[in-house]
């Protein structure tokens, strides 16, 4: 898989750790947007941004991304269009996100998950195919906005 990856200052510990599990695994790193060390800080709107563009125009790729509560980068990265991103703290979420809701952005929390269960949460989201079916017409409803007021 190809992968767009990006935290702010918050995440850069576990991002380094999870860039050198993705290559460990095969995978290849299209992209590394973000600060290079917790002292230089970045705002996570910006790089989320950065990163769900990237993912939306690479058809294909998969993004990363990474603050301190994953929640932060998640509601940002959501504002691109096409772009589904969620935030997850268990295996069977992960799986889920990408089963069931297609997402293409997997958002961690620095400070909410350590090195090991974030590797499990992406190795998760990476193993799992999205399942279509009554899925995608759900899908397809939340990229139109049914549902939603006004």
């Amino acid at each position: 898989m190809r992968f767009h990856v990006g935290s702010d200052h918050g995440g850069v510990e576990l991002r380094k750790v999870l860039i050198e599990a993705l290559r460990d695994d095969g995978h290849e790193i299209s992209s590394v947007e973000g600060p290079t060390s917790p002292d230089e800080k970045a705002d996570y709107p910006e790089v989320a941004h950065t990163v769900a563009h990237r993912v939306a125009k690479d058809e294909g790729s998969f993004g990363l991304l990474i603050c301190g509560t994953g929640q932060g980068v998640a509601m940002a990265a959501n504002k691109v269009e096409g772009i589904r991103a969620g935030v997850v703290l268990d295996a069977f979420s992960a799986r889920m996100i990408r089963a069931h809701n297609d997402a293409q952005i997997l958002c961690l929390g620095a400070r909410v998950v350590g090195d090991e269960l974030a590797k499990l949460l992406l190795r998760e989201f990476i193993a799992a195919d999205f399942e279509g079916g009554r899925h995608a017409r759900r899908v397809a409803k939340m990229e139109d906005g049914a549902g939603a007021d006004g």
